[in-house]
This record gives C-alpha cells, structure tokens and sequence, in this order.
C-alpha cells in the first residue's frame, strides 16, 4: 500500500500515464479506423479499453451487451501469444508508471495485425 501510494497514486505517476493511454487509445482508434470496423476504443485517465459495438455505451448494460465472447477470447490470445498481457476481463490495458512509447506501440503493432486477421485485409 505505501509504495501504490508513492509511487503510482501521485501526480506525477499520472502525467506519464495519461499520455501513455492517450497514446494507446489513439493507436487503437486508427487502427479500427482503417479496417472499418464497427468497434470502439475509449479511455478514462489511465485505463483504456476498446469494444466491439458500433455505439459507445452509456451504462453497464450497453457494455455487457457489445460483449462478444469469442472475439474477446480471440483477441486477448492473440496479444498473449506475442507478449501483451490484457486484463483477464474486458480488453482493458491500465497503464502503469513503468509503461513506456515503445509498449503502447507494440500493442499497437499487435492490435492492428490482429484487425487485419478479423477483417481478411
């Protein structure tokens, strides 16, 4: 708890951490851009995460229904068999203060072959 609490929860931890997601978020967001599926990403401070609904949801049941199971499962295998561990839940990614450019873009990387993978482009 003394470490979470000087060394991640202070403002500093946060103005490295925020660009990080703002970074990932930017990543995944053009990367579903260009493959022209109906997915989105969307971001709250740190965490960030994408989903496979058209719309964005507005409140929990939105969210629980733009859940596809299989292609959540899909993704977080695909990411895990090349290095990238998501939150066992969602397709979430909370960035630490340890989290640098060259892990967001990896993911990135992963991300956007993977789209290329589902979309057969």
């Amino acid at each position: 708890m003394r470490a979470t609490l000087t060394k991640v929860l202070i403002k500093e931890a946060f103005d490295h951490m925020i660009p990080m997601a703002e970074r990932w978020t930017a990543g995944v967001a053009k990367a579903i851009k260009d493959a022209e599926l109906p997915w989105h990403v969307t971001r709250l401070g740190c965490r960030a995460e994408y989903l496979f609904g058209a719309e964005e949801p507005k409140n929990g049941s939105q969210a629980h229904d733009a859940m596809d199971f299989e292609l959540e499962r899909f993704m977080h295998l695909y990411a895990m068999n090349r290095g990238i561990l998501l939150t066992p839940f969602h397709n979430m990614a909370l960035m630490s203060p340890q989290t640098e450019a060259e892990d967001v873009d990896r993911h990135t990387r992963v991300f956007r072959e993977a789209v290329k993978e589902i979309s057969g482009q």
